[in-house]
């Protein structure tokens, strides 16, 4: 029995890719260990996130996406959680606010400078509480302005209106 008629070949089997140069990559950043279901980075057209390792509480990088090559180790981070960062999502309407979900239960909201970073921000625009257990899943509505879902591992789904800190909606199990 011959398998010919079954398996096609690929027309991309003579597609090649060119590795990308040094100057062109991150290096030295410290991607976070922390195990949950989360891509540890999001990406805009301004700017480039990562979740980091960081002693005493979550952190997270947010790099130019212009400023590639080694990352210095003293380089500024968001810090502001008490427990690690388990999930980031840039804002649709606004290239310098960024939402954070984190360990100790709490959504913040980040409002970064136009330029990038040059001290560690410590200070977000709002802190939204309402889960019991720790935050897994920040995401922006693509269309509505101020508008946030987060998911705990309460099994809690809240809705969030930023621009007052208010739940709009609650979802539980």
């Amino acid at each position: 029995m011959s398998f010919r008629k079954v398996v096609r070949q690929s027309k991309f089997r003579h597609v090649f890719g060119q590795p990308v140069k040094n100057d062109q990559c991150y290096e030295d950043i410290r991607v976070s260990r922390v195990t949950w279901d989360s891509t540890f980075c999001a990406v805009n057209p301004k700017f480039l996130a990562v979740i980091v390792e960081a002693s005493g509480g979550g952190a997270f990088l947010v790099l130019p996406l212009n400023k590639t090559g080694r990352i210095d180790k003293a380089y500024p981070t968001v810090c502001g959680h008490t427990g690690p960062v388990l999930d980031i999502d840039w804002c649709p309407h606004n290239d310098e606010v960024i939402a954070s979900g984190s360990e100790d239960c709490t959504v913040m909201v980040w409002q970064i400078p136009e330029n990038g970073l040059t001290s560690p921000l410590t200070e977000p625009v709002v802190v939204l509480e309402g889960h019991t257990k720790r935050v897994g899943i920040v995401t922006w509505h693509p269309t509505a302005r101020n508008v946030l879902l987060s998911a705990g591992c309460d099994n809690v789904v809240l809705i969030w209106n930023v621009g007052t800190a208010e739940e709009l909606y609650r979802l539980d199990s």
